[in-house]
């Protein structure tokens, strides 16, 4: 293709995806509850800054749903201020993963962990926007906000909910139109229709505050980095780095699947979310992560090369610059309408109907995490079902099978298989339910692992029989 051809290609790409973040970003910063331009600065920087590194081509980053529980968490805890700095000190780490070449270790973690973690910040961010759509003031915890929502009726507001209904609805139904419609992004379609609404009905109800970009960017001052001596903060920022790399990874591997060009280099992909989220604490804006939405619809709107995603930052900028007042006329219940819209399609059901009928352990530590996550925190949720994870990957390695053979000299016993400590109970009771007073020939050869402790119980299991003379290869 001419070089005309694809920039004619990525100018147009990089428009679609712009209208797609446009919503997202101020929608992911009004559930962080951060101010809304600080959205658009994180997007602004995904595409000007992340944009250009040749990490994975046509995948675009930004504000994501992901990690609105975690920055609202962050900043109810620390405060706004406290934000930069936590974002900048998780890109360093990004960063310094990227460096050590860690990237393609991402790769490495338990896909039901993931599920599970998408999954719990689904339910954390459908508890949350409830509340935000009825205009009801959500408590804290997230249990507190699920045992809470039977009363929201008494309480909502419900033009605003009627809003927020209709904005879903008209994503829902945006979907079905012609394809040369859906060019124009349904989550744009909702919330325009519900501002257009609200403005000739002349609704009542909350609209997004603006202060103007320039205003709302605050760089973190010297005193603000004293946070990090907390060990909640460190906490904080190990998991805005893991999480972010995560679902960057996880996002490119999907956006690899949907196209021909480039793979992607993991390695450089992470050095390149480090260097945005660097950008990002330093203007005091939200984390940043490759947010799978938009990077499908710049990939299906036919981008060629990574101009296209540098072009929607610019897009971003310029309407954040140009026009910042045509925020102050957007509902609330609108932006949490996309926002349950996003929290609902977390919601691995397939995944999980899939694996409980394949492989149940794998079910098993995908609902531990996510119940975990809301019973917690984010942070705290992921790292039991990592441990999960790692706990049935080691018990499935240890499988041991004994088996029994009568020979001429007597009885031959065969243990088979990985000889580690959480299999010792089974393989001990094997051993002493053996006929007592005959020779036992024990024949290891079939292992593929034995460890200290197996090796010591059956070292001490040989000394109670009568060994067998001349044998070879057995204990």
């Amino acid at each position: 293709m001419s070089g005309a051809g694809t920039f004619r290609d990525d100018f147009g790409a990089s428009v679609v995806v712009a209208l797609v973040a446009l919503p997202l970003c101020v929608g992911v910063a009004v559930a962080s509850g951060v101010p809304a331009e600080l959205g658009i600065v994180t997007g602004v920087v995904g595409g000007l800054v992340t944009g250009w590194f040749r990490g994975s081509s046509l995948q675009v980053s930004g504000p994501a749903a992901g990690l609105t529980v975690l920055v609202y968490e962050a900043v109810q805890t620390y405060g706004l201020p406290a934000l930069g700095v936590l974002v900048l000190a998780a890109g360093v780490l990004q960063l310094g993963m990227g460096v050590l070449r860690l990237g393609r270790w991402f790769r490495a973690i338990s896909v039901a962990v993931v599920h599970g973690m998408l999954a719990g910040i689904g339910l954390v961010l459908i508890s949350g926007q409830l509340y935000a759509l009825g205009s009801v003031e959500a408590p804290r915890q997230t249990l507190a906000k699920l045992g809470g929502v039977h009363v929201l009726g008494a309480q909502a507001d419900w033009v605003a909910v009627l809003l927020g209904v209709g904005t879903i609805a008209a994503m829902v139904v945006w979907r079905r139109v012609p394809a040369r419609l859906r060019i124009v992004p349904g989550a744009l379609v909702g919330v325009a229709a519900a501002t257009v609404a609200a403005a000739l009905l002349r609704l009542p109800v909350e609209k997004v505050r603006v202060t103007g970009v320039l205003e709302a960017v605050s760089p973190p001052g010297w005193g603000d980095f004293e946070v990090l001596a907390s060990v909640g903060a460190a906490g904080t920022v190990v998991a805005l780095a893991l999480i972010a790399s995560a679902e960057t990874l996880f996002s490119a591997a999907a956006v690899d699947r949907m196209h021909d060009g480039p793979r992607t280099e993991y390695d450089r992909e992470l050095i390149a979310q480090g260097v945005g989220n660097s950008a990002c604490g330093l203007l005091g804006a939200l984390p940043m992560t490759a947010v799978i939405v938009r990077s499908a619809a710049n990939v299906e709107a036919g981008a060629r090369t990574r101009a296209a995603r540098v072009m929607h930052g610019g897009w971003l900028l310029l309407f954040a610059v140009a026009f910042p007042q045509v925020l102050e006329i957007v509902p609330l219940a609108a932006l949490a309408g996309v926002l349950l819209h996003a929290g609902w399609k977390l919601l691995p059901a397939k995944a999980v109907a899939a694996l409980w009928r394949t492989h149940r352990g794998e079910a098993v530590v995908l609902l531990a995490t996510a119940s975990a996550i809301v019973v917690t925190n984010l942070f705290e949720g992921v790292l039991v079902g990592l441990g999960l994870a790692v706990a049935k990957a080691a018990w499935e390695t240890s499988h041991v099978h004994i088996e029994e053979v009568w020979e001429a000299e007597g009885l031959s016993v065969r243990i088979v298989g990985n000889a580690s400590f959480l299999r010792l109970p089974k393989l001990l009771d094997a051993l002493d339910a053996l006929p007592h007073g005959q020779p036992v020939r024990l024949d290891l050869s079939g292992l593929r692992h034995l460890d200290h402790a197996c090796l010591t119980a059956l070292e001490g299991w040989e000394r109670m029989r009568t060994p067998l003379p001349g044998r070879e290869g057995v204990i």
